[in-house]
């Protein structure tokens, strides 16, 4: 991965720490999806997919970040929080952020095949707002050099 610095609290400099969860996830041979939940400025929480893992097809990025950042807060709403991910959420992941009240969501890649835009019902809470495409590129090429990889296996 290229040394870019991005300033503090930018989208980009979370997306970037969303991203070196994904590298996890992929070290991990898990698809690489990472995730971050930001409040007041804040991580207060990292996750990446574990669905291999922990054999659980809801153990998703940001399942697992909704997870750490509701038990971090010690209550069910993240109203106040962003979500960063590397890949647009699925539906269940919408959901869980609808029940949450998510406050923002930010992701790199739109995911062509089971993005919650697809969809065409609203997904997320009234009140959330979704900022797309940042870092994109680095986002995808992750993706596609895992999915490459396991072609090649």
């Amino acid at each position: 991965m290229k040394a870019t610095s991005y300033s503090l609290f930018s989208d980009e400099y979370f997306m970037n720490e969303a991203l070196k969860e994904a590298h996890k996830a992929f070290e991990k041979d898990e698809v690489p999806i990472g995730a971050v939940v930001v409040c007041q400025n804040s991580i207060i929480a990292r996750a990446h997919n574990l669905t291999e893992t922990l054999n659980d097809v809801t153990a998703h990025a940001e399942m697992q970040a909704f997870t750490a950042a509701a038990d971090y807060l010690g209550g069910k709403y993240l109203d106040e929080c962003t979500l960063f991910v590397t890949l647009e959420p699925c539906v269940m992941c919408a959901g869980a952020a609808l029940w949450a009240q998510l406050g923002k969501i930010v992701y790199g890649a739109k995911d062509e095949k089971r993005g919650y835009n697809l969809v065409r019902q609203p997904l997320l809470h009234p009140k959330t707002s979704v900022n797309n495409g940042i870092l994109e590129d680095e986002c995808r090429s992750l993706l596609k050099t895992f999915f490459a990889r396991k072609r090649n296996k």
